[in-house]
């Protein structure tokens, strides 16, 4: 059991000292009695009251009363030794019995309070008696209606306390687990973001650098025997690095791919194959299958995406020389399927994604395809080509927020 007192609240504050007053009260009104009525023992009873007012004096002024019950517990043995000398003198006293019962009640524990309740309602009732030299019934109604009225009250007071901590606490708990998921919330958000730049990042910038690397060993090969065609190496590079400038610049600010400004996807899709026909040693061909439908700006950039890092893939590794882009609109989705005639792979046999080799454009592939609800497919085998398809539902442009915003 906790030996230390109940700590003071503003509430219980303001009930000390309205107890304070009552007290002080109750002595006076003793103490006037005494020297207005001339009793035998008026001396007596002013000394008895003196000397119990500075006895509860004494106790707020005590830290070790507020600190431990046990200390508590000796000053309220000494309050009612001095009060029960003031009862013996006059049967005024036996008021002080009700701020008593809120004293032993508010300081002990339960059963030691009732305890203390009883043997002081059973003082007051057998002192009052002694006074009036006879005893009936009517005598116990008033000390033992205040002690039953000072233990429902003080009780009370303590469950609505302790229903009042109880839900400071949860409010507490609640306030820090609303601080946790908001910090889980921001760290999920700053890993996914994170995972969204290095998408755009592998399939923008690193595919176009590497695009630029190609077309500069093409032109130092070709710079000996035909300074023409390096010259026009160095010019295709050039132009990668002017429109990989501009997807940066945009994808900087956040704004949806340069290539699919004022344009739809299937004119976005066909440029881009007429340039990786251009600009490398392969035919790449766009094909359209059934009628295109709206898509929400999150699917066009994952599908030109995807389209941009497959035909990467298929200039850098496979080394094809004939590469088919499909886009097929069907009745609830739409599917991307590209197809090589290149070296192939195993696809069970992937190398694990490295920063200095690569590798991330397949798991970059998925995870789009995946955070969009949809699904991709790759069949390749060495020596055989690669096929791949990425399949994405049709949703409503409301549904879908843009992949590219932050």
């Amino acid at each position: 059991m906790n030996s230390a007192a109940p700590v003071l609240t503003p509430t219980s504050r303001a009930l000390a000292w309205s107890l304070h007053l009552l007290v002080i009260g109750l002595l006076a009104l003793a103490v006037g009695r005494a020297v207005t009525s001339e009793p035998p023992h008026a001396g007596w009873i002013i000394v008895a009251s003196v000397l119990c007012g500075l006895t509860y004096a004494a106790g707020p002024v005590l830290p070790g009363v507020h600190r431990s019950r046990r200390a508590a517990a000796l000053w309220l043995a000494a309050v009612g030794v001095c009060w029960l000398v003031l009862l013996a003198s006059t049967s005024d006293a036996v008021w002080m019995a009700f701020p008593l019962y809120f004293l032993q009640l508010h300081l002990l524990s339960h059963r030691t309070a009732l305890a203390a309740v009883a043997v002081t309602a059973a003082a007051a009732i057998a002192g009052f008696a002694a006074h009036q030299h006879s005893f009936s019934p009517a005598m116990a109604i008033g000390p033992a209606l205040g002690a039953a009225v000072a233990v429902a009250v003080v009780w009370g007071y303590q469950a609505l306390y302790r229903e009042s901590e109880d839900r400071r606490r949860l409010i507490e708990e609640l306030t820090a687990t609303r601080a946790d998921l908001a910090a889980a919330q921001h760290t999920a958000g700053v890993l996914a973001e994170r995972d969204r730049l290095a998408r755009e990042i592998h399939d923008t910038l690193a595919q176009g650098l590497s695009s630029i690397q190609l077309l500069l060993r093409a032109a130092e090969r070709a710079l000996p025997q035909a300074p023409q065609n390096a010259a026009r190496y160095v010019d295709q590079a050039r132009q990668a690095a002017v429109d990989n400038l501009a997807e940066a610049r945009r994808f900087i600010a956040a704004l949806i791919p340069p290539t699919l400004e004022g344009t739809t996807l299937v004119d976005a899709l066909e440029r881009l194959c007429t340039t990786t026909s251009t600009r490398h040693r392969l035919t790449a061909g766009f094909h359209l299958t059934g009628d295109p439908a709206p898509l929400p700006t999150a699917h066009e950039v994952a599908l030109l995406r995807i389209t941009q890092s497959a035909l990467a893939n298929s200039v850098r590794h496979a080394e094809a020389t004939s590469i088919e882009v499909t886009l097929s609109y069907f009745g609830d989705h739409v599917v991307l399927d590209i197809v090589d005639d290149g070296h192939g792979f195993d696809p069970t046999l992937l190398p694990a994604p490295d920063p200095e080799t690569g590798g991330f454009g397949l798991a970059a592939m998925r995870a789009r395809t995946q955070s969009l609800g949809g699904a991709l497919t790759i069949e390749s085998a060495p020596g055989h080509g690669t096929a791949l398809a990425a399949r994405l539902p049709l949703t409503s442009p409301a549904d879908t927020e843009p992949e590219t915003n932050p």
